[in-house]
């Protein structure tokens, strides 16, 4: 058998695995960063966001040692090129925050309450999935490069920080240890500074959704990596849409998803890292909702309820694949590269969110 075959299935397998474990302490754990900005905008309740908080902390910490061991390079990621699409980062941003409020959840979420038995996000997964692929290749694509990308501004450097402190003239071990120092400093700082972080849900949740992320970066950075394909004798990232290093993200690979399903009869479609981390997020799920005996079919209240959920969801898709990613693939992931969109996406996400969460709060007492 051919080893990039086998390297493939090493890959999705591993993926899969890694998505189960995500997906299972998700569930037990509550891990949600619109949950988190719900919290906060409505009750003041800081828990789940510190929750976010560290494991942003820990992701950016574990990537930065990958790096210093030489064992995963972040220029071979989608997040850390020399175009800053700051536009797209923002405006895609903000769609995805309105989104995720509108459908109930994120990506993330949505596959965690799959595996829950939620009919709701079932559909939430499919209309996002069709969204996503449309703004990846689609109609939406075709406005998304015209108009929203060429907004960019071109550095000389890469745009992750420990990059832009290089450029400027700083050994590039030396500025990634004072970038991961400082930002992931400050976030885990943040996260551990009231007792309430010491819960031990919060501590589950976010310790071990940074090293899912990190080991995502192992498993496609360092495994998958292939200095000369056999086929195009150049370097290679194996079984990865993108063709780059990927960690989790749960937009374009929902997309991809379903057009695995459509296509599954063409030979060249494979179940990547992508696809089987989404897969192995519903299947963590369900084996703790199994366990737990909180399996429980769900579905929509009333015709508003699905209107909601459809626009949510087609926000997310557009958003999503716009700005590169999601509360996961930015706000975990790409932040973990420390690089600029990352960080302006994450931004405008969780303002998207609270706007949105302030304006459902004001018609819903304007209706009282």
């Amino acid at each position: 058998m051919d080893e990039t075959v086998v390297a493939t299935s090493t890959i999705a397998w591993l993926a899969f695995g890694l998505g189960l474990v995500f997906g299972l302490v998700g569930n037990k754990t509550n891990f949600c960063t619109l949950g988190a900005v719900s919290d906060v905008v409505n009750m003041g309740d800081w828990s789940r966001m510190r929750m976010w908080m560290l494991a942003v902390a820990v992701a950016i910490f574990g990537t930065a040692a990958l790096q210093l061991a030489g064992l995963f390079d972040v220029s071979k990621s989608i997040y850390t090129g020399s175009r800053l699409i700051w536009f797209s980062n923002l405006l895609g941003g903000l769609c995805f925050g309105v989104g995720m409020t509108l459908a109930s959840g994120c990506g993330s979420k949505t596959l965690i309450r799959i595996g829950g038995g939620n009919l709701k996000s079932l559909v939430v997964f499919v209309f996002l999935g069709i969204a996503a692929y449309m703004t990846m290749r689609g109609l939406f694509g075709v406005w998304r490069v015209r108009w929203l990308d060429s907004v960019a501004v071109d550095l000389e450097s890469g745009q992750d920080i420990p990059a832009l402190l290089a450029a400027s003239g700083m050994a590039p071990d030396s500025a990634l240890l004072l970038a991961a120092g400082v930002v992931g400093g400050l976030l885990l700082a943040g996260a551990l500074a009231s007792r309430e972080s010491w819960r031990a849900d919060v501590l589950l949740g976010g310790i071990v959704v940074g090293l899912v992320v990190i080991a995502g970066w192992y498993v496609s950075g360092h495994i998958g990596y292939v200095e000369e394909h056999p086929m195009t004798l150049e370097e290679a990232f194996i079984g990865t849409n993108s063709g780059r290093a990927e960690s989790f993200t749960f937009v374009a690979p929902l997309g991809y998803t379903l057009e695995l399903l459509m296509l599954w009869s063409d030979a060249s479609r494979i179940v990547t890292f992508g696809i089987a981390s989404a897969l192995g997020v519903v299947t963590g799920s369900a084996l703790y909702a199994a366990l737990t005996r909180s399996f429980r079919i769900e579905s929509f209240r009333d015709p508003g309820d699905l209107v909601r959920h459809l626009i949510g969801a087609v926000l997310m898709g557009f958003g999503g694949v716009t700005a590169f990613g999601c509360t996961i693939g930015q706000g975990v992931t790409g932040f973990s590269t420390l690089a600029l969109g990352s960080i302006l996406t994450t931004l405008a996400i969780i303002a998207g969110a609270a706007v949105t969460m302030k304006v459902q709060y004001w018609l819903m007492m304007r209706e009282a």
